[in-house]
């Protein structure tokens, strides 16, 4: 929906690997190639070169969607996204903008393995220049994309976490989404906050409605900005509940949850009741098995576990976990590599 709307805009390309095959990456294309033929365009195994020919389209008034199936894939446009695209505007004093949208696909699925399954929202995150943003519902992800296009005039990057395609979600009509591009409450709650990103929002939703019924109760942020989280409304619910909890999709050290522990440590460290507690991957490359990936990545059962010790004071909490089930289980069986 958001990229058929998008392309309604005869200024908009998209293109990359995938854009015109028959499963559409994971559906978000498919049937643009038959109805815009001209502007939706495939692309060999070129991606330095294609993330050049959108960033000088992007300079001619077009608006490139440049789509990558794996993030992994995008680590090759590096150098023309960290040092043509977030610096161009600065550079030239503000003469030259460059509104682009880069897509990228984050995460697990069918033994993707240490080079198909990484995410790099950290990287990009530290860069100036660059929106980062990871959604955690199709309303996020619509109102994004509507905002990037119409307004937005430099380039932003959206992570998109492959769970979570082809699942069904609760549309929240009334969600305060006033700051487009910025960091939202999914969940209010008074014992703990936990700052969550991408599809790691939805294990945080599954683990507070566990945790409600040993009488504990959640905040969950749903971060959605890396680049621009909302600084004043982490801090306020942390000052409210006292307790931390970062749940992240990617590896621990430098990364969303060291910023996040930054914002608390820099502002006002006391208002911790307990130490920060933080997940994410584990230090290592992503095994290929399905067993050990299991064990690689964080879940709802290690956020139960986290947020129960954070509030009750012990590792040894006594509150039983949730019964285990992969996440590939849970939100999206794959049968093959794609």
């Amino acid at each position: 929906m958001a990229m058929a709307e998008a392309m309604e805009d005869p200024r908009t390309l998209l293109i990359g690997q995938g854009v015109t095959d028959f499963k559409g990456i994971w559906g978000t294309t498919t049937g643009l190639a038959q109805k815009f033929p001209k502007r939706v365009i495939e692309t060999p195994l070129s991606e330095d070169g294609v993330a050049g020919i959108c960033i000088g389209a992007s300079l001619n008034g077009m608006y490139p969607i440049n789509t990558h199936i794996r993030a992994d894939f995008g680590l090759l446009i590096f150098n023309q996204l960290i040092n043509l695209a977030a610096k161009y505007r600065y550079m030239f004093g503000g003469l030259f903008e460059i509104p682009m949208l880069f897509r990228m696909v984050i995460g697990r699925s069918w033994g993707q393995g240490a080079q198909h399954s990484q995410s790099f929202q950290s990287l990009l995150g530290h860069i100036p220049g660059l929106v980062v943003l990871m959604p955690s519902n199709p309303q996020s992800i619509i109102q994004s994309y509507r905002h990037a296009r119409k307004n937005h005039k430099g380039p932003v990057v959206m992570f998109e976490h492959r769970l979570m395609y082809e699942l069904e979600f609760e549309d929240k009509p009334n969600q305060d989404l006033l700051n487009l591009f910025g960091s939202r409450i999914d969940r209010e709650g008074d014992h703990l906050t936990i700052v969550a990103t991408s599809v790691m929002v939805l294990e945080a939703a599954r683990a507070a409605d566990y945790l409600s019924q040993y009488g504990i109760n959640a905040e969950i942020i749903d971060l959605h900005s890396i680049s621009h989280p909302d600084h004043d409304l982490i801090f306020n619910s942390v000052k409210k509940t006292g307790r931390l909890l970062v749940a992240d999709t990617s590896w621990l050290p430098y990364g969303v949850a060291a910023e996040m522990s930054r914002v608390i440590a820099e502002r006002d460290p006391s208002i911790l009741k307990r130490p920060i507690k933080s997940l994410g991957m584990q230090s290592a490359p992503c095994p290929t098995a399905k067993t050990l990936e299991d064990l690689y990545y964080p879940d709802v059962c290690d956020i139960v576990s986290a947020s129960a010790s954070l509030v009750k004071g012990r590792e040894n909490h006594n509150i039983p976990l949730p019964p285990k089930q992969a996440m590939t289980d849970f939100y999206k069986h794959f049968k093959g590599p794609f």
